[in-house]
């Protein structure tokens, strides 16, 4: 009987590239498992669609009412018993769906490679196109979860995305300037800082830093994180700049300027001398563009703001910040009292639905 081999000695493991081997092939079972959940879900969603072609097609055609959508989610989970997704509800969610997007292939839309539970969101939040387009492209593009896609629908982001003044139209190319647009968000909210009304810049910083997940899931997707008042050296003079990032689809850094009070005209200046260190010392020319600034203020005179940015010929915005609360431009966007009472009462009526319903919950 031939002997047994000894088993190999963790030395022996690590000199033949054993641990490096393991870790690629659990990254690619990963990767996988992760691209046949996205194909499932985009098979399901098209599924989704087209049944709900189907039913419109029908209540056009045949004045299909409340019974036959019944008598068809019955059908249907008797057919496939298995199977969730073919509740009355749900049925209903598929009929809005296709009525919300009547032209395919619903794959290549933005909203067709999202969850059903962020689709449903979409459609109980918006009844204007434009409106449930600008987030399914946002959540498509950054990955956002049902829970994020929540939080910006309350921010409003739809109405302060691209609204603070900037050089961007002037300085950079025109295929870069959505993506920069993305920056000169107006306000940007930093809710989740919890910080008290009166504060320091550095104190802003440090729960800046301290949260920098939440922070990062606010910029949107592409960011890296290089530093907190980052040090460069400049003919022996030393430049802090107070939050740096590197935006890798832009392959451009990014530098953040915090400033707690009004703007001032200097502050222009002073992030034109940081752009222009950021693209002498640590730019590398041959694959990034010029760094771009976002000065943040509480406050902000916009006409002084305009003459400001004339004489500057870098790509740079001053957007407002607030950590507390809603500014009231975007608080007046908010539902009245009436319009609460209503929303809250439908979603108490979906709460009850949910619990009838089990096919709700278990898609979101």
């Amino acid at each position: 009987m031939p002997e047994t081999p000894d088993p190999p000695t963790t030395r022996d493991m690590v000199a033949s590239g054993y641990p490096e081997a393991l870790v690629g092939i659990k990254a690619a079972i990963a990767e996988a498992h992760v691209r046949a959940a996205r194909t499932v879900n985009i098979e399901m969603i098209q599924l989704y669609w087209r049944i709900g072609h189907i039913i419109l097609d029908r209540q056009q055609r045949h004045r299909w009412g409340t019974k036959v959508i019944q008598c068809l989610s019955t059908d249907l989970r008797a057919a496939y018993p298995g199977r969730r997704g073919f509740s009355i509800s749900n049925l209903d969610y598929m009929r809005r769906f296709a009525a919300a997007f009547p032209t395919g292939p619903i794959s290549q839309q933005p909203i067709g490679r999202l969850g059903w539970g962020s689709v449903t969101i979409l459609l109980d939040k918006f009844d204007t196109p434009e409106e449930r387009a600008f987030y399914a492209a946002r959540a498509a593009q950054s990955g956002w979860s049902q829970a994020v896609l929540r939080d910006r629908i309350r921010g409003r982001l739809h109405l302060r995305e691209g609204g603070a003044p900037s050089t961007f139209e002037r300085t950079l190319p025109a295929a870069e300037q959505p993506a920069a647009q993305e920056l000169a968000r107006d306000p940007w909210i930093f809710d989740f800082l919890r910080l008290d009304r009166h504060v320091s810049e550095r104190d802003v910083e440090r729960a800046l830093v301290d949260n920098l997940a939440e922070v990062l899931v606010e910029l949107g997707t592409g960011f890296a994180y290089m530093g907190r008042q980052f040090r460069l050296v400049t003919g022996g003079d030393e430049l802090f700049l107070d939050l740096l990032f590197y935006h890798v689809r832009l392959h451009r850094y990014v530098v953040f300027e915090l400033k707690v009070g009004k703007f001032l005209a200097e502050h222009t200046g002073k992030l034109s001398l940081y752009l222009s260190a950021v693209d002498e010392l640590i730019s590398d020319p041959t694959v990034d563009g010029s760094a771009i600034g976002i000065l943040l203020v509480t406050e902000r005179n916009d006409h002084v703001v305009e003459f400001a940015l004339r004489g500057i010929d870098q790509p740079m915005a001053v957007s407002r910040y607030t950590y507390r609360e809603l500014p009231s431009e975007v608080r007046g966007a908010l539902p009245d009292a009436d319009t609460l009472v209503h929303g809250v009462e439908a979603a108490a009526a979906r709460a009850r639905r949910q619990l009838a319903d089990p096919d709700l919950t278990t898609l979101q």
